[in-house]
């Protein structure tokens, strides 16, 4: 098991809005560059976060605070709070 790995992938697809946008797009293509940067997931963690709901790191991210986000200068700002 690779749970630091795991902690490490969540961490950035919740504080990372470029990342996030990459997954909704195509989880398989992070999964693989994550890999590929030296990082380990099992098979049965790789599916697992591939198969987790992109709306839902969404809403994790608008809870966070937003100086622990790692902002896009790519794509109009984030919503802002309620």
């Amino acid at each position: 098991m690779s749970q630091k790995s795991v902690e490490a992938l969540l961490g950035k697809l919740v504080t990372d809005e470029e990342l996030r946008q990459r997954f909704r797009r195509d989880p398989a293509d992070v999964l693989q560059s994550f890999r590929q940067t030296g990082w380990d997931l099992s098979t049965v963690e790789a599916e697992a976060i591939r198969s987790l709901d992109p709306a839902a790191l969404e809403r994790l991210a608008d809870a966070l605070d937003p100086r622990l986000q790692k902002a896009s200068l790519h794509e109009s700002p984030r919503r802002s709070r309620p």
